[in-house]
């Protein structure tokens, strides 16, 4: 026995799925490619030959996506405080521009066999058809096992290369096509269907460099998705509208900036409390969502350019404490608290009030505070707080 009968065994992490994976595509990979172009030289089969360089590219691939997962799955670090996942967003696109330079080479050898060299055309037989046949086999199973791995890691990258794998298996079907063609007279077939295998491999490379770019230059989320994101958060408690929501993509993670209007009258700790709440709701209950990042505003952004040139506290504080120079109880005051309120300031002192004072003299000597502040140009309104009152 290795071990206790009640003894947990840890699952596979998603970097060693995506390892294990890209070996296993590897290896299928070498022996396939080998194996066409041998199958497609001796069977004279260009579409064959073709094919079987597909298969040799998509182990080029494999070793692309085995150094990405490996680099894209470490933690964040100083140089990169929001992760290594765009590693493995560049190595899809330099997986989509193989695929379109490989393509491009490919049409260029069957055209010129077709239109300025028909001397040179192949001409496949048996051995051809049964290789291509079960090419298609193999890599359909590929497929299939390199995508349900993708899921569970949740990796765009192995999804990509799960469907390089399908077009690996398409491509011999054609090549299945052209060859049949040839047994049956049409000596042409098989340079069409390395066209077509060459166009199939194009198309795929454009969509993964196409996604892998918008990636890249920070192409936001979905709209239905920003719609229901916007739809959660302003459903949440103590949040009054949603504005100015940004999305991204890394890897297979997606981060959200975004502002919430909340009361203006809020503490600080209160408001916190909100914007923390609403972090771990959208990362809880929206698919892909790794990190938020919540702004709060306590009034409509439409005042920002009237609230900006009113004066911060320091200023606030030495030209109130000038206008209470000799009145009654400036020095009483325990705590100013300061509200910009669109594009006014609202004063509000907090002076300790004991069982011994005066109310009547207070009130009196508090107003004389009020009134003082209300003097200076920023200031809109100031209320006096006793307190113990």
């Amino acid at each position: 026995m290795t071990g206790a009968p009640n003894e947990i065994v840890p699952e596979e992490s998603a970097a060693d799925a995506k390892r294990r994976v890209t070996l296993v595509g590897g290896a299928i990979n070498l022996f396939l490619g080998l194996g066409k172009i041998a199958a497609g030289y001796f069977g004279q089969s260009q579409a064959l030959i073709v094919d079987g360089a597909h298969s040799l590219s998509d182990l080029l691939t494999d070793a692309v996506v085995l150094a990405a997962a490996n680099i894209g799955s470490r933690d964040a670090d100083h140089d990169h405080p929001y992760g290594h996942a765009r590693i493995e967003t560049a190595a899809t696109a330099g997986i989509g521009a193989l695929l379109l330079l490989t393509a491009g080479g490919f049409i260029y050898d069957a055209v010129n066999r077709l239109l300025i060299q028909p001397e040179a055309l192949l001409i496949p037989g048996w051995l051809a058809l049964t290789a291509a046949i079960a090419s298609i086999a193999i890599k359909e199973a590929l497929f299939h096992y390199t995508r349900v791995v993708a899921r569970k890691a949740g990796s765009a990258l192995i999804h990509a290369n799960a469907w390089h794998h399908r077009s690996d298996a398409l491509s011999s079907l054609v090549v299945v096509g052209g060859v049949g063609g040839v047994i049956a007279g049409i000596q042409w077939l098989d340079a069409v269907a390395a066209v077509v295998v060459a166009l199939m491999l194009g198309h795929m490379g454009m969509r993964f460099a196409w996604q892998s770019m918008r990636e890249l230059v920070d192409t936001g989320l979905e709209p239905d998705m920003v719609e229901y994101i916007e739809r959660l958060v302003e459903h949440m408690d103590g949040v009054r509208a949603v504005h100015g929501l940004r999305s991204r993509r890394m890897g297979s993670d997606a981060l959200v900036d975004l502002h919430i209007l909340v009361d203006p009258r809020l503490s600080v700790s209160e408001g916190h409390r909100i914007s923390e709440a609403v972090r771990r709701r959208l990362i809880r209950d929206v698919d892909d969502v790794s990190e938020v990042l919540v702004h709060i505003d306590h009034e409509d952004p439409t005042w920002d350019e009237d609230t900006v040139r009113l004066p911060l506290r320091r200023r606030i504080e030495r030209n109130l404490a000038e206008q209470w120079e000799g009145l009654p109880l400036a020095d009483a005051v325990e705590r100013v608290d300061l509200h910009y309120m669109e594009g006014k300031l609202e004063v509000e002192i907090h002076i300790p009030l004991d069982a011994d004072s005066d109310v009547a003299s207070l009130r009196a000597a508090a107003e004389a505070l009020a009134h003082a502040a209300e003097r200076l140009e920023q200031v809109d309104a100031c209320r006096v707080h006793f307190i113990g009152w």
